[in-house]
């Protein structure tokens, strides 16, 4: 087994060196998909709100694994010196929303995200193909 064998599928994954909001939402999907978080979508917001470029959203399979995956992203893009601007809904763990300027990453429950259907808010053409981003089961 070489050492490139040991390593987890998360910590492969790597920023470029001046990331774009692009690349800092596409390093979210991946994390989040080698993580195995439910329903990861990318939505391309920029011409439809002033708060973000992009907005990340994913499902969580229990309170644990939303906790988990919004940690998990957050400690991934510290690596990189990237810091969260403000978090919201880390004591429930239903909804947690970050905050990263131009992306916001939105890691939800099942039943959170069936509520509140944040991606209909949003026409079918801000959603972004990141089927390329993700891993091959």
């Amino acid at each position: 087994m070489s050492e490139m064998d040991k390593v987890l599928p998360s910590e492969r994954i790597q920023l470029c060196e001046h990331p774009t909001p692009r690349d800092i939402a596409e390093f979210m999907v991946r994390v989040l998909d080698a993580k195995r978080a439910q329903d990861i979508k990318l939505l391309y917001v920029e011409n439809r709100t002033i708060i973000a470029d992009y907005f990340v959203l994913c499902t969580g399979s229990s309170t644990t694994q939303v906790s988990a995956l919004s940690d998990e992203v957050e400690y991934r893009l510290s690596q990189y010196d990237i810091k969260p601007l403000h978090t919201e809904g880390k004591r429930g763990d239903t909804w947690i929303l970050t905050d990263y300027g131009s992306v916001l990453l939105h890691v939800f429950s099942a039943q959170q995200r069936d509520f509140y259907k944040l991606e209909k808010l949003y026409d079918a053409g801000s959603e972004q193909d990141i089927s390329s981003l993700l891993a091959k089961d």
